[in-house]
């Protein structure tokens, strides 16, 4: 039997957690630096997935299938296309900045305070929450994927509501309860949706009769196994409502402001950029693939919510008092480009948002993990504080305007060529719907310079005239998110390759070519 690779790169931050928390409670540092190697061992397991990976073979490949619940037609079924790969490397990726960003977000408070924050704790969730997210990018079983597509808003719950920020105006027993209420609403929110999706499961398995993505849509190919209209519809309803809010799709959006607000900057990232990818990812697997002709169906409405998306989230984002809300709210802008792209069903839309999927995670993480060693240095979260920060501390006001030019898709930065794929695929389709998304780049050009302005230019504010630079650890985390941001800016053919063929599958699985030029190319 050949080694389970795919196993391996998921169980082995699920044995990291378990080991970190382990960790006696006096041994803070251990538990941090066991937490950064198993991310980092992580990592090289999913370099070995990515290098083992051929583009140009079978749809899924390094396939694991074994007998789970048989009475029920579970299995335990992993395997991977280009999509998913290149999610895993971005959650690999990801993980060790986040580690070494929240190197002291988990330390004892101050002697006093009602509040106990077992450090271990912190790292254990946020590897338990890697190992969940990256078994939901290979699982092949519907039944499999549903388990830890919930599974995972427990340990996200304790982070959110257990190690939330600091930075708060008006004290700790206000910002108590509103991590609080953010981390019930982000609960409250994905539980639902994940109830709508198990009754949408239980469906497909009683007009299926399994849960293998694999087999149900070569049945469905091959003309062996055939939906009912209203029945593919309404299935299709149940797995998008669950995953639209996960992604999260105006008007189910209202949690991510809340839990990015309340959140440290390290699990603001883990939320935005790693565990919501999990959400379009599943609408390109899932939706897509098993409900080919109710995802044309909905088209029309989704592609109206994304816009929203863009225009509502950018307009939100012009008008926040909180630095880490903004980006909040600049994300759900984003996510509605990603959305936008899928349903847009042409080549460059789907190959653009599954690209601006990777791009988005890294220069959210650029912005929030800078904004973060921002804000634990002023201890405010609010744009008022800051004024000529540029004058104390360049190099953190460098790499935050990097990361906010990033955000704003400068031309040269890795979202450019993402947020460019996806206008055009839209375009050629559905040319109403291009032309206003465009303005959500003027919108974003906006929220992103005024921030940069009234944080970093201007007379230096008393509060911030003693500000250190960035530190060595900090500049660790920030210098290769920034090399990234301008090497996929550059030359993003590596990630294309990858995705690429797999998307040209989601197109054939949903039957539909892109629209022929207007003009043909010379010859």
């Amino acid at each position: 039997m050949s080694f389970p690779l795919l196993t391996a790169t998921a169980a082995l931050p699920a044995v990291g957690a378990i080991a970190t928390a382990a960790v006696p409670a006096a041994r803070r540092t251990t538990a941090k630096w066991l937490a950064l190697l198993f991310s980092l061992a992580t990592l090289a397991l999913a370099v070995t997935v990515l290098v083992r990976f051929d583009p140009d073979g079978d749809r899924y490949q390094l396939t694991e299938s074994h007998s789970w619940i048989e009475d029920f037609g579970v299995r335990y079924e992993l395997g991977v296309d280009g999509i998913a790969v290149a999610l895993i490397a971005l959650t690999a990726v990801l993980i060790p900045f986040i580690v070494l960003a929240g190197w002291h977000d988990a330390d004892p408070l101050e002697t006093g305070s009602r509040r106990w924050r077992p450090t271990q704790g912190f790292f254990a969730l946020i590897l338990a929450v890697e190992a969940m997210v990256i078994i939901s990018f290979e699982a092949t079983d519907v039944f499999l994927f549903y388990i830890f597509f919930e599974a995972m808003l427990i340990p996200m719950y304790f982070l959110i509501g257990g190690f939330g920020d600091r930075a708060h105006e008006h004290g700790e027993e206000t910002a108590s309860t509103q991590r609080s209420y953010a981390a019930v609403k982000f609960l409250l929110y994905n539980l639902v949706g994940g109830l709508v999706m198990l009754a949408a499961v239980i469906g497909l398995y009683v007009v299926a009769g399994n849960f293998s993505l694999t087999e149900i849509a070569e049945a469905r190919a091959d003309g062996s196994l055939s939906m009912a209209t209203n029945t593919e519809r309404w299935l299709f309803l149940g797995f998008f409502f669950a995953f639209a809010v996960k992604a999260p799709l105006w008007p189910l959006h209202t949690w991510l402001p809340n839990a990015m607000g309340e959140a440290t900057a390290p699990v603001a990232v883990l939320i935005t950029a790693v565990v919501d990818k999990v959400g379009t990812f599943a609408m390109l697997r899932f939706c897509l693939q098993l409900f080919p002709e109710a995802s044309k169906w909905a088209t029309p409405v989704l592609l109206v919510l994304a816009l929203i998306s863009i225009i509502y989230g950018a307009l939100l984002a012009v008008g926040q008092r909180d630095i880490k809300r903004l980006v909040a709210y600049a994300s759900i802008s984003h996510f509605g480009f990603i959305i936008m792209g899928i349903f847009a069903m042409t080549s460059q839309g789907q190959s653009g948002a599954t690209l601006y999927m990777v791009n988005h995670g890294i220069s959210t993480a650029a912005l929030m993990l800078v904004a973060g060693f921002l804000i634990s240095r002023r201890g405010s979260r609010l744009i008022a504080d800051y004024g000529g920060v540029q004058k104390v501390a360049p190099v953190l006001a460098g790499t935050f305007l990097i990361g906010g030019l990033a955000t704003l898709s400068l031309p040269g930065l890795a979202p450019f060529v993402s947020e460019f794929l996806v206008l055009v695929g839209t375009f050629t389709r559905y040319p109403v719907i291009g032309i206003i998304a465009t303005f959500g780049i003027v919108l974003a050009a906006l929220y992103t310079l005024v921030l940069y302005q009234r944080t970093m230019t201007g007379p230096v504010r008393a509060e911030v005239a003693a500000m250190p630079d960035l530190r060595a650890r900090e500049l660790v985390v920030v210098a290769p998110l920034v090399v990234l941001l301008i090497f996929l800016g550059v030359y993003p053919k590596p990630v294309t390759d990858i995705v690429d063929p797999a998307v040209k599958q989601t197109m054939s699985d949903v039957q539909k070519k892109d629209p022929r030029p207007e003009v043909e190319a010379a010859k």
